[in-house]
């Protein structure tokens, strides 16, 4: 845009050159004056624009973001009422009854609350078999256990369970070695 400022500028200077009109210098370099000035908003406002633009942006992703961490929020405090209900459920569906209709009735309600869970982003922590990890496991004891590796998870007396890469409840473990 500027060069077609500064073009049309010199081809008016020619324009007049040519039709014998004397082109003032003091006009020439008023012309010129004004063309700088007008150059320099220009590039002020293109500055201010990129900047706002940027701004807006980061705006967004900070607010996608904390949209994301208050949903995450609210999720996991409603889990995290909801598990001593599944916990409950493992209880019952562990307990040996004559009537099998009401155990796989127990059973169907813990699968539908599991896939609930699932639904929305939350997963168990897996255990048994697994290195213990602070971060992830709360022991509870630990036992000396030549079968399994240093720091082995022998047993699982809760369950823990994730949002993503957020605990939300610690698994409650025995620990070998």
């Amino acid at each position: 845009m500027e060069k077609a400022l500064e073009e049309n500028l010199e081809e008016n200077i020619e324009q007049k050159k040519d039709s014998g009109n004397e082109v003032n210098e003091n006009v020439l370099n008023d012309l010129k004056e004004k063309l700088q000035v007008q150059r320099a908003e220009l590039d002020d406002k293109e500055d201010r624009l990129k900047r706002l633009m940027a701004e807006f942006d980061n705006f967004k992703k900070r607010s996608a973001k904390e949209r994301e961490g208050l949903y995450n929020s609210v999720l996991s405090d409603i889990a995290i009422s909801l598990l001593p209900v599944i916990d409950n459920l493992e209880k019952a569906v562990s307990v040996q009854t004559e009537d099998n209709n009401y155990k796989v009735g127990v059973e169907l309600v813990l699968k539908q609350f599991k896939d609930v869970l699932k639904a929305n982003g939350i997963n168990e922590i897996e255990t048994i078999g697994k290195t213990f990890d602070p971060e992830l496991h709360e022991a509870v004891s630990s036992v000396e256990d030549d079968t399994l590796g240093v720091q082995e998870i022998k047993e699982e007396y809760r369950k823990g369970y994730m949002i993503g890469n957020k605990v939300i409840r610690h698994s409650l473990v025995v620990v070998a070695n």
